[in-house]
């Protein structure tokens, strides 16, 4: 099965050299195409989870209002080669009247792995919708199962905003710059 991917993505990096000609090496072979063929080989795609719960599991109370409201570890794999800063935005779809921004941090390099508990990564956070420029963990009204979408973003970019930027901000700077996204989902209930 490798041998069949490797004379795939050969392939497409013999094609991709032949058509096109922008960014290209001192042999002729277009970068950006051998680099994301190369991850696809590689078997990398972007991947963003914690130890702290799975992927569409509870998140603990010690990350909520309920406990200590820090962030939860989180893990980051699979930057594609060709990104220079990576986005992470963390919000709650089910609150009303919108989509509340708990957590937001622009600019952070593309060689992080890592993101510990109750740290806040190299990057710019920005201010959230509890008008703070800070982790606010999930807080929901009583009886409902919230769901909090930990999302992403690798950027061919890295954003000129300040910290009084606000999610749309971003999603509007960001867009024709994302070259691979993901999400990592928790649940929350009071």
């Amino acid at each position: 099965m490798r041998r069949v991917l490797f004379l795939i993505a050969v392939a497409a990096l013999a094609l991709a050299s032949c058509t096109q000609t922008a960014n290209t090496d001192a042999s002729g072979v277009n970068a950006d195409a051998a680099e994301q063929i190369q991850d696809e080989v590689n078997g990398m795609a972007l991947k963003l989870t914690s130890p702290a719960f799975e992927h569409n599991a509870v998140i603990p109370e010690k990350f909520t209002c309920d406990g200590e409201d820090v962030n939860p570890e989180l893990s980051i794999e699979g930057v594609p080669s060709g990104a220079k800063s990576l986005v992470l935005i963390m919000d709650d779809p089910d609150a009303p009247p919108k989509v509340w921004e708990h957590w937001t941090v622009i600019n952070i390099p593309p060689t992080t792995a890592n993101i510990p508990e109750n740290t806040v990564p190299e990057g710019k956070q920005l201010t959230n919708d509890f008008r703070k420029v800070e982790w606010g963990g999930p807080c929901p009204p009583p009886g409902k199962v919230h769901h909090y979408n930990f999302k992403l973003y690798a950027l061919d970019t890295i954003l000129e905003l300040d910290s009084s930027a606000t999610k749309e901000d971003v999603e509007e700077a960001m867009q024709g710059h994302v070259i691979e996204e993901t999400v990592l989902i928790g649940t929350y209930e009071r």
